[in-house]
């Protein structure tokens, strides 16, 4: 059965291959990089590469060769794993965990680029491994930044007694120090989510002078959980970034024309056998803007540059019988209760739900493929609007077969749906619902 309308179109990913973490977002002149987890093929045995995309506007990326892959016989012969990267004397400078199937820990790594960020040197080994008296059992994803005092880095971890944390150091003249944990906390739930075993892929922002620190909670037995975000000094009032079921392995771009940034993994909502057959998975999100709310909670919005994927002669009111949408459309709903339907006929659909007395937004795909392959999904977002913002209700972002729907309270939750059937669509909304065409550009992402 014919697949194509399901890969997304503007979102990055490449025509093939299996595509996991984004890493170390940076702005290089007028120049945004942004590095991947990347294999050229669906098996998951290849040792990773960072794949590379460039932008100058955070929402048309062209892609590149991959900007770095294993040495043979060295600290990362086994992968490229995830990390950042900094600014350093006007070269970019990469931080990574390399894997070596040998070895306990994964090395942390740094590499330097000549080149403004297109490829990197070979790897230089910093060996940060704790000692064995410590009971660490997971040690990976370096994240550097420059702070008044000098260089800093933390590398998740996992710890005795299940206690996951982020580990802080900092680069003095003789070298790398550990300072202690940035954070740490014995795995609990919290709020409903479970906090992790272990904390993989920590990110540090610097929100009104507090540390925020982003983390994917994760355990061993059961692998990877959900994106958390909490200050360093409360881990314990963790809260989850995105409250759809395909977002993983947040990664942070401190600085931007926008303010601080976030990108993220939409992973697979469907069975290994279908995404290998299609021979493509994984994609990476679009930007996020990351700022606090009057009431100090975290708010996320797409950037503004976004509105430029808009294409034909502008919007489309969605009245009546509804529209008909092609595989790439966003929806903008104001602050009205009712009902979204996205129609992709043979009876497969999304409904979603704007309920602005309770607060609620319930997207709801248990129907939206009838291939038994795809995994159904029901999210219930709170505290989902917040009618002096400025902003929509809800802004949905389709892409093929990504979901990104944004509230006007700053929510945010990312999901997957595999129609059999291909467009034309169809959306039907509540009075003075919008509904624009949007560019794949042609394949933008290509």
């Amino acid at each position: 059965m014919p697949t194509d309308h399901l890969l997304p179109r503007f979102h990055i990913r490449p025509p093939r291959g299996y595509l996991n973490d984004p890493n170390g977002p940076i702005q290089v002149g007028d120049t945004t990089h942004l590095y991947f987890q990347y294999r050229p093929s669906t098996d998951t045995d290849v040792p990773v590469e960072w794949g590379h995309a460039s932008s100058a506007d955070l929402v048309t990326w062209k892609l590149h060769r991959p900007a770095m892959a294993p040495e043979p016989g060295g600290p990362d012969t086994d992968g490229c794993w995830s990390g950042n990267t900094i600014i350093e004397d006007g070269k970019v400078r990469a931080f990574y965990s390399g894997r070596r199937n040998d070895l306990e820990f994964q090395p942390v790594i740094t590499s330097l680029s000549s080149d403004g960020g297109a490829t990197f040197d070979a790897p230089e080994l910093i060996g940060l491994d704790p000692g064995p008296e410590e009971g660490i059992t997971m040690f990976r994803d370096p994240f550097a930044w420059y702070a008044d005092d000098g260089l800093h880095l933390v590398v998740g971890a996992a710890g005795p007694d299940q206690t996951a944390s982020i580990r802080h150091y900092r680069r003095t003249d003789a070298g790398w120090s550990y300072i202690g944990d940035l954070a740490s906390l014995v795995r609990q739930d919290v709020a409903g989510n479970d906090s992790g075993e272990g904390w993989e892929c920590p990110q540090v922002y610097h929100l009104d002078g507090r540390a925020l620190a982003v983390v994917s909670s994760w355990s061993h037995a059961d692998g990877p959980a959900n994106v958390l975000a909490f200050f360093a000094d409360q881990p314990e009032r963790a809260v989850r970034v995105d409250d759809g079921p395909s977002f993983y392995a947040a990664s942070a771009m401190r600085t931007s024309p926008y303010g601080p940034l976030m990108f993220g993994w939409i992973t697979e909502g469907r069975s290994p056998d279908w995404w290998e057959e299609d021979g493509w998975a994984g994609t990476i999100s679009l930007a996020r803007t990351v700022a606090l709310g009057p009431d100090g909670g975290l708010r996320f919005a797409p950037v503004p540059t976004v509105d430029s994927l808009r294409s034909g002669s502008g919007s489309a009111p969605v009245d009546g019988g509804g529209v008909e949408i092609g595989a790439q459309a966003e929806i903008s709903v104001p602050h009205v209760d009712g009902t979204v339907l996205l129609e992709f006929g043979g009876s497969e659909s999304v409904e979603i739900t704007v309920d602005t007395g309770a607060g609620t937004l319930v997207l709801d795909g248990r129907h939206a493929s009838r291939d038994e392959r795809a995994e159904p999904w029901r999210i219930v977002v709170d505290d989902a609007y917040d009618t002096s913002a400025g902003a929509p209700a809800l802004r949905l972002f389709l892409d093929g077969s990504v979901i990104e729907a944004f509230t006007s309270a700053g929510r945010v939750a990312t999901a997957r749906v595999y129609p059999t059937q291909a467009p034309p669509w169809r959306i039907t909304a509540p009075s003075g619902a919008l509904t624009w065409a949007l560019d794949g550009a042609g394949d933008r992402s290509r």
